[in-house]
Order: structure tokens, then sequence, then C-alpha cells
């Protein structure tokens, strides 16, 4: 049996005030959909052109076994891909790429720029990439590669994130995943000196990881560069979270 149910029903407590709501971060795109920014796209159309055009036009200069083989040549390969299927998105108005993705791609892209101009720019003998024993002529071809995919490509990258990308997308627990392709270059790139010749000019391309006279002073630069790689990482995550948001406008 079942108790009988009372005819008279107490009275319910007064709710003290309105419930609390714990705070809970929505993704923006979760409550307002992507707009079509054509503008954003063409900018960023034109950023991959030129990265593609920089890496075909120093292919067209050196022999690809060798070029290929340069961090920044890869790493531009992987801008032009990053930015084509970035304004495809942004054209078609669909959300973005993973911010996992385009913080390493920032990334790789100011690590080209920083080693060019601070360790590679005035070295002696002057860096090549074609293996030139001479500097290159300004405004000849060698150089103006140099220029577009040291510091004209990682410029352009650096202003679409500050003005073109909204903030606070980077995470710190992104920065260690992006050491792996680093460490991954670091390994390729130790791999392959060993089958080449030790008379081969293009053995070893950057001089700070010159392993001819021993891997000891090769591997403590790149325990440096990884400090420094991963240094620059946070500063850039810390960098995101503390830069005003672009505002969004239909462009």
């Amino acid at each position: 049996m079942t108790a009988p149910i009372p005819r008279d029903i107490p009275d319910l407590p007064a709710v003290p005030g309105p419930p609390l709501l714990l705070p809970a971060p929505v993704p923006a795109t979760a409550v307002v959909a992507p707009v079509r920014r054509p503008v954003v796209a063409l900018f960023r159309l034109l950023i991959a052109l030129a990265a593609g055009g920089g890496v075909a036009l120093e292919l067209l200069l050196g022999g690809p076994a060798r070029v290929l083989s340069y961090f920044s040549v890869q790493t531009n390969v992987l801008l032009a891909v990053v930015m084509l299927l970035s304004a495809a998105r942004t054209w078609r108005a669909r959300r973005p790429l993973p911010s996992a993705v385009t913080g390493a791609a920032l990334l790789y892209a100011v690590i080209t720029a920083l080693v060019y101009h601070l360790l590679l720019a005035h070295s002696t003998p002057p860096f090549s990439m074609t293996g030139a024993t001479t500097a290159p002529a300004r405004w000849h071809g060698q150089w103006a590669t140099l220029q577009i995919l040291h510091t004209v490509i990682p410029t352009a990258v650096v202003l679409d994130w500050l003005l073109l990308t909204p903030a606070a997308r980077l995470h710190l627990r992104q920065a260690a995943a992006w050491l792996l392709y680093p460490l991954a270059y670091l390994a390729f790139y130790l791999i392959r000196a060993t089958f080449l010749a030790p008379s081969a000019p293009a053995r070893y391309l950057y001089p700070f990881l010159n392993a001819a006279h021993g891997y000891r002073g090769t591997l403590a630069n790149a325990l440096l560069l990884g400090l420094a790689i991963y240094g620059l990482a946070v500063l850039l995550v810390a960098l995101d979270h503390t830069r005003p948001t672009p505002v969004r406008r239909r462009v």
C-alpha cells in the first residue's frame, strides 16, 4: 500500500537569491557563427602563395635535395599549407583551424626569422642555401629568396596573428608539443649528415650545428636552441592572452 497523498502541501522555503552559475568558458564559435571575411581570406591566400613561390624560387636556384633539407624551407611549405587551408575556411565562413596547428606555424615562422637575422645573416662564410661562397648581391634572386623566406613571410604571419586572429586561443599545454618538430628535424639533420661524404659541402647546413669536430658542441648548441624555442613558445602564449582581441568585422 502506498501512503495517502496529503491534501495540504506545505509551503517551500523561498529561494534567497538567484542561483550562482559556475564560470565555464565557451568557445566563441559555439555562440556566434563564423562570418565570411573575404579580405582576411585574400591576405592569407597571398601569404600562402608567397611562401610557395619563395620555396619554388629557391628550388630553381639550388638542388632540391639540399634546399628541402633546410628548416626554413620546410617551415615555409608548412606555412603555405596552413595559410591556404585557413584562407579557404575564412572564405567559406567555416570554423578556424585548431589553435595547436596555427600556433605551431606561428612559432616556426618566428624561429625562422630570428635564427636567420641573429645567427646567419652576418655569418662567415656567408649563409647560402645554394652553396655559394660569396654573399648574395642585393635584389638578386638568391638575396630576394632569403628575404622572402626569412623576413617577408614571418612578418606577414605575425601580422595575421596580431591583427586578424582572435586572442587567447593558444594554451601553455601546447608549447611542449610544438617542440616535437624541431626535435624531429634535429634527428633528420644528424642522420642525413651520416649518409653524406665528410667532404660534401652540404653535409652540415647550419654553422652552429656543425658536428664535423664532434657531437658535444653540436648537442650543446641544440640544447640551448631547444630551451630558447620553448621559452619563445611560452612567450607567444603569454602574449596571446594579454593582447587585445581584434575587432571582428565582415572584411
